[in-house]
């Protein structure tokens, strides 16, 4: 047997909450999470990144700054994590940071993807080989440069057989699952949490709906849920990438304003968690699974995951815990795992998920 090898993921996503950090070991084609931290964003730091997550002035000055402060962010945590894991800088391979999105446009005009996070700078603060930038290679590649997790699913769940599928719902919801041909299959199906979160934070200033509780006291409206539905994106074929660029309270507002009545916040709140549970069965619609297992952020609303086991019965309903993975970490985990991709050559990219010309090894990078 041979000897474990630690690599640190450090991801944050569309949420923009913070970062979360692990240490993944890897031992002959095993993986184990050895510690889990999250590393909250200050708060001027989170309004920072938000507010360059859509064009606005003085851009390059404001990213430059919150470039740095990012990276100082992550490598906090990435030393942090290490600490927890009872380990040493020199124990740790690589860090795989995948960054803070600010821009993700998949479209074929003007594609490119935008994750900032210096990562000169964590590799600097934290004495350790960094591996990031991991989506643009694939996009060069003609591909979208997401999602990049159905590579990882595979591995870490053994996901196999048409039987299984993974769906993260994070901002954005991603779903992965294999085809009666062992083909693997994986897109972003549409918002996940990002318009619930953000209409929650507009009429009461939390960063979101706890347990659903708040759709929960509202009704769904067909009318705003058939808007909603009939945007072009849900109806287009895979390969597919989304982000809050697209899905926003701008987007949200522009469905609400049209209609000839007003809708109370709280049915708002109930209708855009039901867009998300039922894009996530249309997507899966005719896929005869066993499980659907869920992670990120969404699995713990308890209401939509009780929408989901209704949307897909008979289909169980689960947790990536059941599978080996809390939901909260499967993602850091797979960056991770990338990273061990990266420094091995070999490749990260799922052609058959992003559409890219070919496999392809992602990230670059950056020595201690």
């Amino acid at each position: 047997m041979s000897d474990p090898r630690f690599f640190v993921g450090l991801m944050s996503g569309t949420s923009v909450d913070g970062v979360d950090a692990l240490v993944l070991a890897l031992q002959d084609d095993q993986l184990e999470i050895i510690a889990c931290h999250d590393e909250p964003y200050p708060e001027p730091l989170r309004l920072a990144i938000l507010s360059l997550c859509q064009p606005g002035i003085n851009e390059i000055d404001r990213l430059g700054v919150v470039d740095r402060d990012v990276a100082d962010t992550f490598a906090k945590a990435a030393l942090t994590v290490i600490d927890q894991a009872d380990l040493k800088v020199g124990d740790i391979e690589a860090i795989g940071s995948h960054g803070q999105t600010i821009r993700h446009r998949p479209s074929q005009d003007k594609t490119f993807t935008l994750q900032i996070g210096d990562a000169h700078r964590i590799a600097e603060l934290t004495g350790i080989t960094t591996i990031a930038d991991f989506r643009r290679r694939d996009i060069a590649a003609g591909g979208q440069g997401a999602p990049l997790t159905p590579a990882f699913h595979r591995v870490a769940f053994g996901i196999g057989g048409n039987a299984t599928a993974v769906v993260n719902i994070g901002g954005i919801c991603n779903v992965t699952l294999v085809d009666a041909n062992d083909k693997l299959i994986g897109f972003d199906s549409g918002p996940g949490n990002t318009l619930m979160d953000a209409w929650v934070r507009k009429h009461h200033d939390r960063p979101f709906d706890q347990n659903g509780l708040w759709a929960e006291s509202g009704q769904v409206n067909e009318d705003l849920l058939e808007c909603c539905l009939n945007d072009p994106y849900f109806s287009a074929a895979a390969p597919k990438s989304t982000g809050p660029e697209y899905f926003n309270l701008k987007w949200l507002e522009g469905l609400l304003e049209p209609l000839p009545y007003r809708i109370s916040p709280e049915d708002v709140q109930r209708t855009l968690l039901e867009l998300t549970a039922r894009s996530v069965a249309a997507a899966l619609d005719n896929e005869p699974l066993a499980q659907l297992a869920v992670c990120g952020g969404g699995a713990k609303n308890t209401l939509l995951m009780t929408r989901l086991s209704a949307l897909l019965y008979p289909t169980q309903v689960i947790t990536t815990k059941a599978l080996g993975i809390d939901p909260d970490w499967v993602e850091a985990a797979a960056f991770a795992w990338l990273a061990s991709r990266t420094l091995d050559g070999l490749a990260g990219n799922e052609p058959s998920v992003t559409g890219a010309r070919g496999y392809r090894v992602l990230g670059a990078v950056f020595p201690a």
